[in-house]
């Protein structure tokens, strides 16, 4: 049975604005570490939120807990024990890592190919390559809640999606995940690929 692009969510619906939201989350919370306010605003959505439901409701719960028991120095030294420091980070937060074991490579040519089809250009101030899974979860949030209904399309959702998140999405949280000093990020990566594997349910149902 084919499925129209309105199947997943109609455009402008509240549904759109959740994963737009979402998806803007995860970008801010991989490309730094977060200030004490985003810490408070996570905390603080406990306090209004539903704490009961499926895997996702979980971890999104456990993801706030774990922003109210943390301070900015705990996350900043996590973040930067996870992603930073000088030569090969414990986990890389690039797709061409995962695709090609190696950063720069094809994976990231074909990303850029596709990103200049729908009108995207690198910002050579954010300083990381599109690949960065922050910048691609921007892209996401931008396709998801953009006002430009030629390139802001459900399809070109999917198609970024399947292209270039899912392959290595899941891993690279599972290996955030496996690093047991971790508090905040690994609960963001727990949440993180419940999200990608909700995200992909739903886009399966546009084949």
């Amino acid at each position: 049975m084919q499925h129209s692009d309105d199947d997943l969510a109609a455009p402008g619906s509240d549904e759109d604005a959740a994963r737009a939201d979402l998806w803007g989350l995860l970008a801010l919370l991989f490309i730094a570490p977060p200030s004490q306010q985003i810490l408070l605003q996570l905390a603080g959505k406990l306090a209004s939120g539903n704490t009961q439901g499926g895997a996702l409701q979980l971890a999104w719960s456990h993801l706030l807990h774990t922003a109210g028991a943390v301070t900015p120095g705990q996350v900043r030294d996590e973040f930067e024990t996870l992603f930073g420091g000088t030569g090969r980070p414990a986990v890389y937060v690039y797709g061409s890592f995962y695709l090609a074991g190696a950063l720069h490579e094809k994976p990231l040519a074909r990303l850029r190919a596709d990103l200049q089809d729908i009108g995207l250009a690198r910002r050579i101030d954010l300083g990381e390559s599109e690949d960065h899974f922050a910048i691609l979860a921007e892209t996401m949030r931008f396709l998801i809640a953009g006002d430009d209904p030629v390139v802001c399309t459900l399809t070109r959702q999917r198609d970024l999606f399947q292209r270039h998140i899912q392959p290595w999405g899941a891993q690279m949280c599972e290996a955030i995940e496996g690093d047991r000093t971790a508090q905040f990020y690994r609960a963001l990566a727990a949440f993180t690929r419940e999200f990608l594997q909700i995200e992909q349910m739903a886009f399966d149902l546009l084949d």
